[in-house]
């Protein structure tokens, strides 16, 4: 971030020489950008999801610095769970847990083919025992 800083810095201080002083300020605005895009994306880092699954629930925890510690119990045989695909444009959305009358959305920071293989293996799961 100093490194970036520095170079846009400089690079304002040319456009301010040249007397385009306006520049300089939105040289600045991209620093800070990229400082909040970095912070946010370390934030979201620790972020993490347990998924267990024992003799006769589903349980969910979430864990975020930010955030108390969350955890969702659902009774596994009541369990359906939902993969939104658009196969003709082969896209992957979101993956919700169902039961009765509630849902979360898991796995939302997976990539397209880990949440599908996610949803293969965690379906497959429930079903056998």
């Amino acid at each position: 971030m100093t490194l970036v800083a520095a170079v846009s810095f400089t690079a304002g201080l040319a456009f301010v020489k040249m007397g385009a002083w306006p520049v300089f300020g939105f040289f600045g605005l991209d620093v800070a950008l990229l400082y909040w895009a970095f912070k946010n994306n370390f934030a979201d880092s620790k972020v993490s999801e347990l998924v267990e699954i024992t003799g006769h629930e589903l349980v969910v925890q979430r864990h975020s610095p930010a955030k108390p510690m969350q955890e969702h119990r659902f009774i596994r045989h009541w369990v359906r769970l939902e993969l939104v695909e658009d196969k003709t444009r082969e896209l992957v959305g979101s993956l919700t847990i169902h039961s009765h009358g509630n849902s979360i959305e898991i796995a939302s920071f997976l990539g397209p083919d880990e949440r599908k293989e996610f949803y293969t293996v965690l379906n497959r799961a429930l079903v056998s025992q």
